[in-house]
């Protein structure tokens, strides 16, 4: 197995620390577009999982911009239609959203779908923001949700996402949180609106699956501790990022503790005869398998170490290393 390496991993976790402090040092703005109707309130309360737009509401003195803002970081704007106002006020209101990270653009399925008005204020926020989401709300009180689907993609000749959901019941609201994150992604701010949703497990497998992947692809170079150091740097940074995202404290000295474990443990002796068992001979393919499923098993261990509130420490996670590797292997079973 391979030996850990002090110097390898400061510059992982340095780096990692580095770029996810960056980010939570950000803020995060939605400007969202919509009547009246079309249930913008209850949505971001099903976004964050909280009762975001009853406790933050701070009224626009000149342009009728509400906004509502979560924890500092997170603001939520509700903007009038650029058809409502005035030329001054709708200058105004264009200058905001060419600032904003995220539109949404709010339709209500049981209404008149796209309509010309609705239709004049995408084609002008278009020019200046083409990180749109559709967001066609009240499909619990609709029908034939498909058509209205494909209508409103291609009358925005299929460039923009969009997301069917219900505010009232939740239904697709992960899939809307997940097209959120994607642009976020992109713009290096998912990490502080992912840790300030309420449901948090979803996003965690992610990344998880994401690191395994990675891990798996870094581990199939067949030359003999090539790997060491990308390894180390998606193991050490899916640790941080995941600590990052249930808002607990990591430090450095913990970090290298779970690391080492992991590595240099027993944790990957076992995983490799395990792997050995199955995949006769050596080489790219058990490398492979050994990395990922080292990272993925991992992941799990820390997240549901800091879901379930255990104190995190190479043994325990050991232990809760153990058991997802067992589980993993009944599974497989089935």
């Amino acid at each position: 197995m391979q030996e850990f390496n002090e110097k390898d991993f400061e510059q992982a976790y340095n780096q990692e620390t580095s770029k996810i402090n960056n980010q939570l040092d950000k803020e995060i703005l939605f400007a969202m577009i919509g009547d009246v109707n079309t249930g913008k309130s209850s949505t971001i309360n099903q976004l964050i999982g909280d009762e975001v737009a009853k406790v933050g509401a701070k009224p626009g003195e000149t342009t009728g911009i509400d906004k509502y803002i979560y924890r500092d970081k997170i603001i939520f704007a509700d903007t009038p239609g650029l058809d409502d106002i005035n030329h001054k006020n709708s200058e105004e209101t264009i200058s905001f959203y060419q600032q904003a990270d995220v539109v949404l653009f709010f339709l209500n399925a049981a209404g008149t779908v796209f309509s010309d008005g609705e239709r004049k204020s995408f084609e002008l926020i278009e020019k200046h923001n083409k990180n749109i989401v559709f967001v066609l709300n009240k499909i619990d009180a609709a029908d034939d949700i498909p058509t209205l689907v494909q209508y409103i993609k291609k009358h925005t000749k299929n460039r923009y996402t969009v997301v069917p959901i219900s505010s009232r019941t939740g239904e697709n609201i992960h899939q809307l949180r997940d097209e959120i994150l994607s642009i976020l992604k992109k713009k290096h701010k998912e990490i502080q609106f992912a840790r300030l949703i309420k449901e948090k497990s979803a996003t965690a497998n992610k990344w998880i699956l994401a690191a395994s992947g990675s891990a798996t692809a870094v581990g199939a170079v067949p030359l003999p501790g090539s790997d060491f150091v990308p390894l180390t740097g998606i193991q050490v940074g899916l640790i941080v990022r995941l600590a990052a995202l249930y808002e607990k404290p990591l430090s450095k000295k913990k970090a290298r503790e779970l690391t080492i474990a992991t590595i240099t443990g027993n944790i990957g002796r076992t995983i490799f005869r395990q792997v050995t068992k199955f995949v006769p001979g050596a080489g790219s393919v058990i490398g492979g398998s050994v990395a990922g499923g080292m990272t993925l098993a991992l992941g799990y261990a820390v997240k549901y170490a800091f879901e379930n509130n255990i104190e995190l420490n190479a043994d325990t996670l050991k232990s809760l290393y153990t058991y997802f590797q067992e589980k993993d292997k009944k599974a497989s079973r089935q």
